[in-house]
């Protein structure tokens, strides 16, 4: 099958397509060991973009892309340049404060149970007040998530605080 490898392109058919990229974006990235858990497979792979993965695996997207490609031959055409987005919304990042936390979720340990977490996470971000928020922790940088949830009018910020992924969703304060 011949599936163009670009930042567009979802991890979840391109590994349908190329099932030996799974354990190159593995090598990559140990955040994509997940991608061998049947929940993440069929709900994250099946929607998030190569970009997107870039990012949850911190690495370089073109560096991803053209090593992708390589290994199914395909060129290093047209291959873009992009440019990081802000995680803070806007400039304001007042709302990043321990005692605005109504609650933490642990994705990981949701994962190893085969639930995904994105059900969960959903309804307690939809039911914050003004100016509270939630804070996903996880081994792995929620991109799909992220940008669902941003597009969606939460605040969204996210840090690294060791090995751990430290995503803060928020309702505006009115």
């Amino acid at each position: 099958m011949s599936l163009p490898i670009g930042p567009e392109t979802t991890v979840g058919a391109m590994i349908e397509a190329y099932p030996e990229l799974e354990s190159v974006l593995i090598e990559m990235a140990p955040a994509f060991a997940k991608l061998r858990n049947p929940v993440v497979r069929r709900t994250v792979a099946k929607v998030a973009t190569l970009e997107q993965a870039a990012k949850i695996g911190g690495i370089n997207l073109q560096t991803m892309i053209l090593r992708l490609r390589n290994v199914t031959e395909q060129g290093a055409r047209d291959l873009p340049l992009l440019e990081p987005q802000q995680d803070v919304a806007g400039d304001d990042a007042s709302w990043l404060t321990s005692d605005r936390v109504v609650a933490e979720i642990d994705a990981d340990a949701m994962l190893e149970r085969g639930v995904h977490p994105i059900g969960k996470i959903r309804q307690t971000v939809g039911a914050l007040g003004p100016g509270e928020v939630v804070v996903l922790r996880s081994s792995f940088r929620p991109q799909p998530l992220i940008e669902t949830l941003r597009r969606a009018g939460s605040a969204v910020h996210s840090s690294i605080q060791g090995t751990t992924h430290l995503t803060w969703f928020g309702r505006p304060a009115k």
